[in-house]
């Protein structure tokens, strides 16, 4: 009753600022600046702590509900995207287009201007209207390129050696650490995902820039270009200063009026507020896969190791089964950018979100990366959405060590082991696997990746066969996935809460809640078939006392109970 009263007073103070701002004239032009990286959300968590280190960070989501306020405005005019060193994923850039497509839909000129443009700020810009540059700026060089580095000899200068088992070639995440250069089998996958991601680029030109894929390579290939050039080839529209950006956007000769966000926001017209009695419920998979609880670092720190999030079994387990018994709760939205990590805590995950689809609508929305275990616990959702260049599948197992062949003895260390248990040290640094160590743990990778594919075959409703041909430890783009059957839909966050409303057969606004981080252990309930199973025994159990004379013995109670409740 009482979050009923709050929402009714919070719709009605909005309408009325509604009113108000209608009084008002906003800019005609809005102008956003769109510089370094962006997270997809915002951070996980709260409190000073992570306010003070960076937890104010702009992040995609935030950015995509102030264009989608200012796209609801009708008396704003456009968008200026001002574009400076912009740090985004392939992914993130496509995520970024879809909100320019979505201003355009909705009447907007939508116009980006640069001082340079690289690869990705320039795929970025051929979602606009209008591509502005600085006089004297460039244009590329354009086009994909992806290092990857072995790292097996610096390992051995270092006393050390990977010994790893793998499930096929293609599961290559050990290469980097046992190989000098590629395999045929990742030199093919690295080509393939390569061209995928370079047609994404070259069908963003053709769209952008009215071109067809010869033309749109051979300006690719023309690249870097100066200023003049860019504008001869039709690369950009024009050469404008930023201070004459008011007059270029302006009309009939008459300067546009330009204002930031930030000056902007106190005039747009504010959007409808969610119901308060339901949610869509979101839970994130970030990071390396561990079991355990997830870790979260206060600080970014640019360390691979220390500086990224980790997701644990233990954390995502609680939270599904909270959202599970939540009735407001109508549907999970499971964000997932991870590369993968632990087969087990990847499973104990799987197995929990299992029994949330078995409830409400489960719909798995895929970042950057969702790869190996990253998709591994994407099979119990009812849908799967992906970024055309997100990085998916890699459906395969491997495990190893690496083997100190020096490395103590150049740290001047001298390691002496005791040990009881004829493998008690298959883990551990002593030595390769022997001829029977290697067997066992190939047995362990083959069994975990039979349980890989038969979760993948039944989500996908594949053969296992199926799944084993494009599985292996293969990698794919999220387009080369949806032609493959691994993902359902192109897209993000906006077309993943459709799709779980649609699923769930709710309309109307509905707010997206982030699920807490809690160190709280909740057991797991009894699912549907369980439920079932107990209702049923409970009856039979109550047929049994009945035609035992029962009714003698819990007649008073019966009557006790309804007595005081009176």
């Amino acid at each position: 009753m009482v979050s009923y009263v709050l929402y009714g007073f919070k719709e009605t103070w909005r309408r009325l600022g509604n009113l108000r701002r209608r009084l008002s004239r906003p800019p005609e032009y809005i102008l956003f600046l769109l510089e370094g990286a962006y997270p997809d959300l915002p951070p996980a968590g709260g409190g000073p702590w992570r306010r003070w280190t960076g937890g104010r960070q702009p992040n995609l989501e935030e950015l995509a509900h102030r264009l989608e306020q200012v796209g609801a405005d009708p008396r704003v005019h456009g968008v200026v995207f001002q574009v400076k060193n912009l740090r985004l994923n392939p992914a993130q850039v496509e995520a970024l287009r879809d909100q320019f497509r979505r201003l355009r839909e909705a009447g907007k000129r939508v116009v980006v201007w640069a001082t340079d443009y690289d690869t990705h700020a320039y795929w970025l810009a051929c979602a606009a209207d209008e591509i502005l540059l600085q006089p004297g700026g460039t244009v590329g060089p354009l086009g994909v390129r992806q290092e990857y580095l072995f790292l097996a000899e610096a390992l051995e200068a270092a006393g050390l050696r990977g010994d790893f088992v793998q499930i096929s070639p293609y599961k290559t995440a050990s290469d980097k650490f046992t190989r000098t250069d590629f395999s045929e089998e990742a030199r093919a996958m690295a080509e393939w995902l390569a061209d995928s991601q370079f047609q994404e680029l070259l069908g963003a030109i053709q769209e952008g820039r009215g071109l067809d894929e010869a033309g749109a390579r051979a300006l690719v290939d023309a690249s870097p270009l100066t200023d003049e050039e860019a504008a001869r080839r039709g690369a950009v529209d024009g050469l404008v200063n930023a201070e004459a950006l008011p007059a270029h956007v302006g009309r009939e000769g008459r300067p546009a009026s330009l204002a930031s966000w930030e000056e902007a926001a106190r005039s747009l017209l504010r959007p409808p507020l969610p119901r308060p009695d339901r949610y869509v419920a979101r839970m994130r998979i970030e990071g390396v896969i561990v079991d355990g609880w997830s870790r979260r670092p206060p600080l970014r720190l640019p360390l691979p190791l220390v500086g990224g999030p980790q997701t644990g079994d233990l954390s995502i387990v609680q939270q599904a089964r909270r959202v599970a018994k939540d009735r407001r709760a109508v549907a999970l939205i499971v964000h997932v950018d991870s590369g993968g990590g632990s087969a087990t805590a990847s499973e104990a995950i799987a197995s929990a979100l299992a029994q949330v689809a078995a409830r409400k609508p489960v719909v798995a929305v895929m970042g950057e990366v969702a790869g190996s275990g990253g998709y591994y616990v994407t099979t119990p959702a009812h849908w799967v959405v992906a970024r055309p260049s997100t990085i998916t599948g890699s459906i395969g197992v491997l495990m190893g060590k690496f083997v100190d062949t020096g490395f103590t003895r150049k740290l001047r260390a001298n390691r002496r082991v005791v040990s009881r248990g004829e493998h008690i040290s298959l883990y551990h640094p002593d030595g390769p696997f022997d001829e029977r160590e290697r067997a066992w743990v190939w047995a362990q990778v083959e069994r975990i990746y039979q349980l890989f594919c038969q979760r993948v075959a039944a989500a996908r409703k594949l053969t296992v066969e199926a799944v084993d041909r494009v599985g292996g430890g293969r990698v794919w783009t999220g387009r080369q996935a949806l032609e493959h059957r691994l993902v359902d839909q192109l897209g993000g966050t906006r077309e993943a809460v459709a799709k779980a409303l649609e699923l769930a057969g709710v309309r109307g606004p509905v707010a997206i809640r982030d699920l807490a981080e809690e160190r709280r252990l909740a057991a797991p309930e009894a699912g549907p078939a369980a439920l079932v199973e107990g209702v049923a025994a409970f009856l039979g159990g109550l047929r049994g006392l009945f035609r035992a004379g029962a009714p003698l013995v819990l007649t008073p109670l019966l009557w006790r109970a309804g007595a005081s409740r009176e």
